[in-house]
C-alpha cells in the first residue's frame, strides 16, 4: 500500500487504577509522561501525522503535548470503548492516504522494530488489516489469537469467551494495529455495543473484515517487553525496570 503512515493513538482514559487524578498517559514513568516515549517511537517510526484522542482532563493532555509537531487532538467526550474512540477519528482517517497504525498511550515500551516490520509486512501482503501479536507462555487476561488449521487469522476471542482449548492458545493480542484507512472506515460502521459493557471494541474490527473477504493477518513480531502495559501503579517499576535495561537509544 503506498501512502505515509499516520497513527492513532488512544489516550482518553483516568486509569482508575493508577490512584492519581492525572489523565492516565501523563503519569510519570522515569519523571517523563508515559506517553512521551510512544509518541518517541512513532515519530521515529516516519509517522506523518498522529492523531492523540483525549477524554479525561483533556486540557491537561493538550497543554503537556502541545510543543510537539504534527499531532491532531480528537475529543473523546464519553467514553464508550476502543472501537468508540477511533469512530472519533473518521475524518482524519477519511482524508489519510495510507496505513494507519493504532496504538495504546499507555504502552511505553512499544519497539520501533516491531512498528517497522509491521510496517513492511503490511505494505508487501497488501493487507486491510494487520495486528501485531505475541506469543506468551502465560497468556492469562489476554485475547487470544484464533487461527485455522491453515494457520490463517480468523479471529481474536477474549479470554472470558473462550473454549477450553482456545484458552491454551499462547498468540495473544496487544492492541497495536495497522489498517487500510477505507477498511478502518467499513468496519467501524458494522461494530456494535451490544456486550457486557455496552461498549465498542476495535477488537471486532479484524474480524468483521476477514468475514467481508477482506485480507487480514496477524504477525507476531512484539517482543516480551512490550507486554509491560501500565495498568496500575504496580506496573510502574518494572517498566521502568526496562526502559533502564534496554535504554531509549534501543528503542527509536
Amino acid at each position: 500500500m503506498t501512502g505515509s503512515l499516520m497513527a492513532i493513538v488512544l489516550a482518553a482514559g483516568k486509569g482508575t487504577r493508577m490512584e492519581s487524578e492525572l489523565p492516565k498517559v501523563l503519569f510519570p514513568v522515569l519523571k517523563r509522561p508515559m506517553i512521551d516515549y510512544v509518541l518517541d517511537v512513532l515519530e521515529a517510526a516516519g509517522v506523518s501525522k498522529t492523531a492523540v484522542v483525549v477524554g479525561y482532563r483533556s486540557q491537561d493532555v493538550i497543554a503537556a503535548l502541545e510543543p510537539r509537531e504534527d499531532l491532531v487532538f480528537v475529543e473523546q467526550n464519553q467514553q464508550l470503548g476502543t472501537g468508540h474512540a477511533v469512530m472519533m477519528c473518521r475524518q482524519v482517517i477519511a482524508d489519510h492516504v495510507g496505513p494507519v497504525l493504532i496504538v495504546t498511550g499507555d504502552s511505553p515500551l512499544i519497539q520501533l522494530d516491531s512498528v517497522k516490520k509491521l510496517q513492511e509486512h503490511f505494505r508487501s501482503e497488501n493487507l486491510a488489516c494487520l495486528l501485531g501479536t505475541l506469543k506468551k507462555d502465560d497468556p492469562a487476561g489476554l485475547g487470544r489469537i484464533v487461527r485455522n488449521d491453515k494457520r490463517e487469522f480468523t479471529g481474536i476471542v477474549e479470554e472470558k469467551d473462550a473454549t477450553e482449548a482456545q484458552r491454551r492458545i499462547c498468540e495473544v493480542n496487544m492492541s497495536v494495529y495497522l489498517f487500510q484507512p477505507q477498511a478502518l472506515l467499513q468496519s467501524l460502521d458494522q461494530i456494535d455495543n451490544r456486550n457486557r459493557q455496552s461498549e465498542y471494541y476495535i477488537t471486532d474490527c479484524p474480524g468483521i473484515l476477514k468475514q467481508a473477504g477482506h485480507r487480514v493477518d496477524a504477525l507476531a513480531v512484539l517482543k516480551p517487553c512490550e507486554a509491560l502495559s501500565i495498568n496500575c501503579v504496580e506496573d510502574v517499576p518494572p517498566v521502568e525496570a526496562a526502559l533502564i535495561n534496554q535504554g531509549d537509544s534501543d528503542r527509536t
